[in-house]
């Protein structure tokens, strides 16, 4: 956009229509920082509508949650409520290494943007069931704290809303526990001499030598190598396992 093209944004306009938190986001998703901006005006709908469902989301829960905290480190959970505490402490993982290292405050919203698609999917929990609730209160908690550098103004309202008499500015960042973080389990891809033939999912973290045994012992990988001379196995760690045969 320029002026001799004629085709500038009045930012006026913008912010009149949509809020300045809606312009922030829009502007910092739309690109990294090093790549030029192309206007968009669906992504600015869809910034809007964001921000939106962020505030629905709120005020959906907000009765329920304001008189909770976040539930300590080792609460035990299972299903659902598990599965969106690791979520909600992958995203502070994500956005602060994106933020913090990277500099891309696309992918960091993008994050936060997951982080709230997981509320949603999660079923509404009872008024008395104060464990899930409180996994609830940590990821909408979480989410204000995460985009408060970049939509300050609709954080700084929802912020006050969950019962906090400080500044959102003010709140420390938020820190992940790497153990709620951890995957339970990893999907390693499965190649022979290079080319792609299989997948298998093991336990996050297994040891090397057993993942190589696993990969071998499906039945398929078997089947494909039988009548070759295996020369060695390769692993990249949490990836791939690489088999190398001669015919």
């Amino acid at each position: 956009m320029s002026k001799s093209l004629k085709n500038v944004i009045d930012p006026d306009y913008l912010i009149k229509t949509y809020g300045a938190d809606t312009a922030r986001i829009f502007c910092l998703f739309a690109a990294p920082p090093e790549k030029d901006l192309e206007w968009s005006d669906q992504g600015v709908e869809g910034s809007f509508r964001f921000l939106n469902r962020l505030w629905r989301i709120f005020t959906e829960y907000l009765e329920d949650v304001k008189s909770l905290k976040s539930p300590d480190a080792g609460l035990a959970l299972e299903g659902e409520w598990k599965n969106l505490r690791r979520k909600t402490h992958q995203t502070i993982r994500k956005v602060t290494i994106d933020i913090e290292d990277r500099f891309h405050f696309n992918t960091a919203i993008s994050a936060v943007m997951e982080l709230v698609n997981a509320i949603y999917l999660v079923p509404r929990p009872g008024k008395s069931d104060t464990k899930a609730l409180s996994v609830i209160r940590e990821a909408l908690e979480t989410t204000v704290v995460l985009l408060a550098p970049i939509v300050p103004h609709i954080t700084e309202e929802l912020w006050q809303m969950l019962g906090h008499q400080t500044a959102v500015c003010d709140a420390s960042w938020p820190k992940y526990d790497k153990d709620i973080a951890s995957e339970e389990e990893m999907t390693v891809v499965i190649q022979i001499n290079g080319k792609l033939r299989s997948r298998i999912t093991v336990p996050a973290g297994e040891d090397a030598e057993k993942i190589k045994a696993a990969v071998l012992a499906e039945e398929k990988i078997k089947a494909l190598i039988k009548g070759t001379t295996l020369k060695k196995v390769i692993y990249v760690p949490n990836k791939l396992v690489n088999i190398v045969v001669t015919e």
